[in-house]
């Protein structure tokens, strides 16, 4: 947990399960998430196009424009996907100071992206490596797509700072960097002062992190030319249901 290098520090997938078991943390190569996945590196780069024309997220209270995003969420047990109602995205703010405390309700993922059996495969094939570490009967999952740009100046990947989500796992894929910089990657050990930091750039490489024991955040992100953009995918796995809203709403 020392190193300074903006280089992510790649985990063999071999080695991903006792990486995580003894870090709490795991980068991983594009190939290494096709190979997880199951499915050739083609397939996954194929889902860049749902990230085109992301609806904004109207909830940020520092008045910025710069995050566009939807959302979904799953159930999986075993090899079995399904998707769930679409709901409210909530964090208590004990885990979100920021925005936490609210029913975010977001526009949902589009059933061309959930139906696509690339992005099957990728669910089941993380859920199964998570499975190896933990053993659940089930996996709450919720998917949240992203862009952050730079219309305004600067984008915002994690405007609540650092920070942990409240579930068991979470996994934070780089999707692409279009145009900018900043954007670093920052993590924590949540009961230490050790920290590592690293700039992903190789489309569909991950992150893949124990939330018990990471703190993350991202940097923000500075233009290089007239459109500047950084999408990325954030799954989080939980093993006790759905973090929900005390007063919870159905739309």
């Amino acid at each position: 947990m020392t190193l300074s290098s903006l280089l992510p520090p790649l985990t063999p997938v071999k080695e991903l399960p006792q990486s995580l078991r003894d870090q709490g943390y795991a980068v991983l190569s594009a190939q290494d998430v096709a190979k997880i996945a199951h499915v050739d590196l083609e397939q996954l780069l194929g889902l860049n196009q749902f990230w085109e024309g992301l609806p904004r997220d109207p909830y940020l209270k520092d008045g910025g424009r710069y995050r566009f995003r939807r959302h979904s969420s799953f159930e999986m047990r075993g090899e079995s996907l399904t998707i769930v109602p679409h709901r409210a995205h909530w964090q208590s703010v004990d885990y979100n100071a920021l925005h936490g405390g609210i029913e975010r309700w977001f526009e949902p993922s589009q059933a061309q992206l959930t139906n696509n059996p690339a992005w099957q495969s990728l669910l089941l094939g993380l859920a199964n490596v998570l499975s190896g570490v933990k053993q659940v009967n089930t996996w709450f999952v919720e998917a949240h797509q992203f862009r952050i740009d730079t219309t305004d100046g600067i984008g915002r990947p994690t405007p609540e700072g650092a920070h942990r989500d409240g579930v068991d796992f979470v996994a934070v894929f780089l999707l692409n960097r279009v145009g900018i910089k900043g954007g670093e990657t920052r993590i924590f050990d949540a009961n230490g002062s050790a920290g590592l930091r690293f700039t992903l750039s190789e489309p569909w490489s991950l992150l893949l992190m124990n939330d018990e024991r990471m703190i993350h955040e991202s940097t923000p992100i500075q233009p290089l030319g007239p459109h500047g953009y950084r999408d990325t995918l954030v799954l989080t796995f939980r093993s006790n249901g759905f973090q929900d809203s005390p007063g919870r709403s159905q739309q």
